[in-house]
């Protein structure tokens, strides 16, 4: 009798920058095949894994794992809630908010490790307006910027903040209402997000202390700010200390409803979405189960600030790089017309 567990990759080949043939063959050459049988899947639509995942649990699979970013994990982990199948994960996205709070590797070798290691806890999520999130949701800018991210059709960090930088100037606050356990208040706010995780991606902590444990989701709202605050909550927000800012409100809440003037877009693990005026935000205890490291590894998900504040130092890199090639471009293109003005008037 076979007594091996089942694990299945589901691979999206499109998320991120990474090469999927050679996370395949480091999938085939780490995972340890005296505790697996594994299958490897490439999904082949958007919402294709959601499916795959779905038909494995009816399968009776250990572990599912998702290979790729927070939107690929999100459509992975909503067909796993309420199952016995956990979920593993290896990050190859834009921004591995989830991987990073669960202190999952980032290079494929120890992602597969903790695979290995085969640790399972349960975990909370959350859902806005019915649809699941497992890391972030929210309204206002970031849900703009979002859009803005998904209409562009590039990846990657540098783009995502290419597009934080040239809409931020021009973004209007909103009004907003906030209904909880504890009555309605009324905020004027730049945004609202509503964490089950701790942070977007890339280091960028938006909600500190949250847990994933906890049954409550951290709800961070970012009042209007000025030019001069600019700098300092950009720091904070990498640091892991935007809480600490004047221009932030927090609460804790099981269950909250937004109201706003209109209907518009919001998102759920970075993905972006038109929606009703009105949104009903909820945190389900528990209710996935995840291979990880012990839990008390990963309740509050910002551990080791310096580190975080060097990783964010490694990660904004390329984009000093980029802006130094486009300096280097512009004054290429300078030169040549320069050099074509000069021809111009020799000939007169």
């Amino acid at each position: 009798m076979n007594s091996k567990k089942k694990i299945v990759f589901i691979v999206n080949p499109i998320s991120g920058a990474q090469n999927k043939k050679g996370i395949t063959r480091k999938i085939r050459e780490y995972i340890n095949k005296d505790i697996y049988d594994y299958r490897i899947i490439a999904t082949q639509y958007a919402g294709h894994a959601s499916v795959i995942a779905a038909e494995k649990v009816a399968e009776k699979t250990d572990v599912v794992v998702a290979v790729g970013g927070d939107g690929s994990i999100n459509e992975v982990a909503r067909s796993l809630i309420h199952t016995s199948t956990a979920l593993g994960i290896i990050p190859c996205g834009s921004g591995n908010g989830l991987a990073r709070h669960l202190q999952i590797p980032m290079d494929i070798k120890g992602a597969i490790n903790i695979l290995n290691d085969g640790v399972i806890t349960p975990i909370d999520y959350g859902k806005i307006n019915g649809i699941p999130y497992f890391c972030t949701c929210g309204v206002g800018f970031d849900a703009f910027v979002s859009m803005k991210f998904a209409e562009s059709g590039k990846r990657g960090l540098v783009t995502y903040l290419e597009n934080t930088l040239l809409e931020g100037l021009r973004y209007k606050p909103e009004t907003y209402e906030i209904e909880n356990e504890d009555g309605t208040q009324r905020y004027q706010a730049f945004l609202i997000t509503c964490a089950n995780a701790s942070q977007y991606g890339n280091n960028a902590y938006i909600a500190p202390k949250a847990s994933l444990c906890d049954g409550l989701m951290d709800i961070t709202i970012m009042e209007p700010f000025t030019m001069l605050d600019a700098a300092s909550i950009s720091i904070q927000l990498f640091n892991g200390t935007i809480d600490q800012n004047s221009r932030i409100k927090t609460m804790r809440s099981k269950k909250i409803r937004i109201h706003r003037n209109k209907p518009g877009v919001i998102h759920y693990d970075g993905d972006p979405i038109m929606a009703e005026a009105d949104l009903d935000i909820e945190i389900i205890e528990k209710g996935l189960n995840v291979v990880a490291k012990e839990p008390k590894e990963f309740i509050a998900g910002n551990t080791n600030i310096w580190q975080n504040i060097i990783d964010s130092f490694h990660e904004l890199k390329p984009i000093g790089d980029a802006i130094a090639e486009d300096i280097v471009a512009r004054n290429r293109r300078l030169l040549v017309i320069n050099k074509e003005f000069l021809r111009k008037l020799k000939k007169k």
